[in-house]
Parts: C-alpha cells; sequence; structure tokens
C-alpha cells in the first residue's frame, strides 16, 4: 500500500470513529424532547417523605426543586439524597429514623444539616439549554456523574425536560440510522473494552440491605449485582429499588437480607440483562435499548460476573472519545 493509500485509509477509519460524535454535534437538546412527558416539580417546603411517596407514585427517578423565596429552581431530588439519608439516619445515636417524616426538603437540604448528617455532593442545579448540543449534553453528565440533566428555557427559566443517558441513547439509537454505521459497532464487546471489569462492586445475598447502601454510597455506583456465594448473579438491585422503602414504610428495617429484599419487591423490576464478552457492540446497544435498562450484566457462561457496562460507558465510547474525552476519569 502507497503512502498516498495509507493516508486514506488512516482518514476513512478517522472519518467513521468520529459518526456519533457528529451526529450529536449536529442535534440539540429541544430535538430529544418528547411530544409528550411527564415532569414533576418539588417545593422545597414540602415534607422529604411526600416527596419520595410522589417519585414513587410517578415511576420517577428524580424532580427538580423550586424555592419559592428565591423563585427560582435551586437542585435536584434523586434517590440518591434518599439513599443518602437512610444510610446516615439508621445507626445514627442522634437521630430517629421517624423523624425523617418530619423534615422538610428545605430543612436538610440546608448547610447546617448536611454537615452534621449527610456528606453528600454538590447539589447546586447543573442544567442545560435547549439550544445546546447534545455532545454537551453527555459531557455534562458524564463529567459531573449526574443521571438527570434538567433542560431549562434561558428566557422564561422553565424546566422542559429532564434529560438522561437512557433518552439520549435511544435517540442516536432511533435516528441514528440515517448516517452509515461505523465498523467499530461489529466488534466484540472484550475487543473494545466498553464497560467496567475490575473491581466490580456487587452485594452477597445473604448480605444486609444496609451493607446494600452502604455500597451505593462508597462506591457510587447505581446498581449492584446481587450474587450467591459462587459469584452468580441472582438479581440485581438498583437505586431505583430503595426509593420503594418509602413507599413501603419499610425503612426502619435495613438489616434485612438482600435474599429478602428481592423476594419482597412487588413493584416494577428493572430484572438482571445480561450480556457476553463475545457479543458486538451493536447488540449490546440493540438489548439495552429494546430492554430500556440501564446497564447490563456482563457474565460468562456460568453466569459468573465478569463486568458491567452502562449507559454511561456505551456513551463515553461511542461519542466522546472520538473526540478525545475522557469524561469518567476521577
Amino acid at each position: 500500500m502507497s503512502v498516498s493509500e495509507k493516508k486514506k485509509a488512516m482518514q476513512r477509519k478517522e472519518a467513521d470513529a468520529t459518526v456519533y460524535m457528529n451526529f450529536m454535534k449536529s442535534h440539540r437538546c429541544y430535538d430529544a424532547i418528547p411530544t409528550s412527558c411527564k415532569l414533576v416539580i418539588f417545593d422545597t417546603k414540602l415534607q422529604v417523605t411526600t416527596a419520595f411517596f410522589a417519585l414513587v407514585a410517578n415511576g420517577l427517578r428524580a424532580a427538580p426543586l423550586w424555592d419559592s423565596k428565591l423563585q427560582r429552581f435551586v437542585g435536584m431530588l434523586t434517590i440518591t439524597d434518599f439513599i443518602n439519608i437512610l444510610h446516615c439516619y439508621y445507626k445514627s445515636p442522634l437521630v430517629q429514623m421517624c423523624e425523617l417524616e418530619s423534615h422538610k426538603i428545605e430543612t436538610w437540604r440546608g448547610d447546617s444539616f448536611r454537615n452534621v448528617y449527610i456528606q453528600c455532593s454538590n447539589h447546586s442545579l447543573i442544567s442545560i439549554s435547549p439550544e445546546a448540543s447534545l455532545f454537551d449534553a453527555i459531557y455534562f453528565l458524564l463529567k459531573y456523574k449526574i443521571h438527570r440533566l434538567p433542560v431549562i428555557d434561558p428566557e422564561s427559566g422553565n424546566v422542559l425536560h429532564i434529560l438522561t443517558h437512557k433518552r439520549i441513547l435511544k435517540f442516536l439509537h432511533i435516528f441514528g440510522k440515517k448516517v452509515p454505521k461505523p465498523a467499530f459497532i461489529r466488534r466484540q464487546i472484550r475487543e473494545l473494552g466498553i464497560g467496567t471489569f475490575r473491581n466490580i462492586a456487587t452485594v452477597q445475598q445473604t448480605a444486609s440491605l444496609y451493607e446494600a447502601l452502604s455500597i451505593f454510597v462508597d462506591r457510587r455506583v447505581s446498581a449492584l449485582p446481587v450474587v450467591d456465594e459462587r459469584g452468580k448473579v441472582v438479581a440485581l438491585y438498583s437505586r431505583f429499588d430503595v426509593i420503594n422503602l418509602a413507599a413501603q414504610k419499610s425503612y426502619n428495617n435495613l438489616d434485612m437480607t438482600m435474599r429478602e429484599v428481592v423476594r419482597r419487591r412487588s413493584c416494577f423490576v428493572e430484572g438482571v440483562i445480561k450480556c457476553y464478552p463475545e457479543e458486538s457492540l451493536e447488540t449490546i446497544i440493540d438489548r439495552i435499548v429494546k430492554a430500556e435498562v440501564h446497564r447490563l450484566v456482563l457474565v460468562d457462561r456460568a453466569d459468573v460476573v465478569r463486568g458491567i457496562i452502562s449507559l454511561s460507558d456505551l456513551l463515553q465510547a461511542m461519542v466522546l472519545t472520538p473526540a478525545g474525552i475522557d469524561a469518567l476519569l476521577p
């Protein structure tokens, strides 16, 4: 192959790798907003438990917070907040769990309360304009390690939608068919190295629910494969499952085993959607989009957990890596 032919081949390869990156840069956040969707907003004066009940009732994972005094949005109420509260309250000698039901959102989100009981991350609201590109939205989601990105109209100050990894990937899956498929999408997932394969966060089915919450807090993961003594995955327990403790008012018993916790689940359960190292990236994307889940558990043929492939991993590899950006780095 001549020098010119090698140069052209390299250019084709580079163009091939940037297909999805360019697609996201050419579409706005407004383009990914559905014509009809549900949006719930909480006032910071609302009681904490009432707010979490409302999340459960509406099948939501988060909601923007409105401060009526400041007349602006000040943050997001998420399931992570609920987990942090439970984890800090449950074994606190200073506070009884029943006090959780009397606190308002503005009370425990205040600096003095947070310094005493919860050591959580920055609660300032990270948002994006509807005219910003979906590439920017992905960058924000991954850089700030958030799962919900409010799209706010800069003129009215209204929240138009809450963008998520799942919504963006689905948009790409549907409308990205108009662009040529890059060659790397047909490669095996183990060759591409997409996902987490070391120090995987799991929880034994004999462990307590409190231990699972501790892993959520310490490792900052969004779901835990529940495994047996052989490391075989038997269930998946996600942050969203934790919110049901509010609906069932069972947050006073965090000592129950994960086996019992999984057995008691009566609402929608995401389930364990698995994948295998030899499957292609295209197959992985199709499966995760059609199942409408947030991650796949990578297993071997004995169903032993070998890795986790999340929506963040996919968006990083398909969109940000071709741009020379690694937003998943600490």
